[in-house]
């Protein structure tokens, strides 16, 4: 498979601290991936770099081939990277579906989505489709700001696909849900996966990531530790290591063998 997201040698430091140590990751398109590690190892903040949010101090970030390191946020979105949040970011004072349009201006950027007066009916239809594929399709012309926080998740799940990007980062789509909806994003992402979308997913729950993921990378004090299938992953005594710290806790070490 070819690398359609890479990242090369980032590294970046918030005053004294190094976030980030010549961390490399690339994603294969049509592959899932996940990105794994403790907390504070970095996740967030090199899947920040790679979608323009944080500007790294040294390295590189490509996309088809094409260097994007230091393209805005809006830039990298247009270009076809998509991404969630770990705290979902939605409009909430307007509605579902209204939300929903504000995304489909991908290429004219969020802003413009937001102020247009109309949209077209491929457009309407678009907005639709993809509430109707999360099942939140009844919710449409609600505030989106009344929405549960299971219905936020499925809302900007649906809001990055009707932009129709290339490759989809999801920073925890498990967290905060219960299992039933962690179980329907699983099987959203697969579908998704069969139909040939790119996925980088970040995510603390092992069982999620160990079942989904083509391939898995785990990052440790800033630096990407161990890349592999899943299997190698979860057996590799360097990340029982990384997640233990010497503990001897057999829960943590159940969780990652066998997640």
């Amino acid at each position: 498979m070819t690398a359609l997201l890479k990242a090369q040698g980032i590294s970046k430091a918030f005053g004294g601290v190094h976030a980030l140590n010549n961390c490399s990751l690339s994603v294969e398109k049509g592959s899932i991936t996940g990105l794994i590690g403790p907390n504070g190892s970095g996740k967030t903040t090199l899947f920040n770099v790679m979608t323009g949010y944080v500007k790294p101090d040294v390295g590189t970030v490509e996309f088809e081939g094409k260097d994007i390191t230091n393209a805005r946020p809006d830039k990298v979105f247009a270009l076809g990277v998509g991404r969630t949040f770990q705290l979902t970011r939605i409009f909430g004072r307007i509605s579902v579906l209204e939300n929903m349009l504000v995304a489909t201006q991908r290429e004219e950027g969020w802003l413009r989505g937001l102020t247009r007066s109309m949209s077209s009916k491929s457009e309407l239809d678009a907005a639709m489709e993809w509430l109707n594929f999360v099942g939140i399709a009844r919710l449409a012309k609600l505030p989106a700001g009344s929405l549960s926080y299971g219905q936020r998740k499925l809302l900007e799940l649906a809001y990055v696909l009707v932009a129709d990007p290339d490759v989809i980062l999801l920073d925890e789509p498990a967290g905060g849900v219960n299992l039933t909806l962690i179980n329907e994003i699983g099987q959203k992402i697969r579908a998704l996966n069969e139909l040939g979308k790119t996925f980088l997913i970040v995510e603390h729950n092992m069982e999620f990531v160990m079942s989904l993921c083509h391939s898995v990378t785990v990052m440790h004090q800033g630096s990407d530790l161990v890349t592999g299938a899943p299997a190698d992953v979860r057996s590799n005594p360097l990340v029982l290591d990384a997640y233990l710290g010497g503990s001897d806790d057999d829960d943590i070490i159940e969780e990652i063998a066998h997640g």
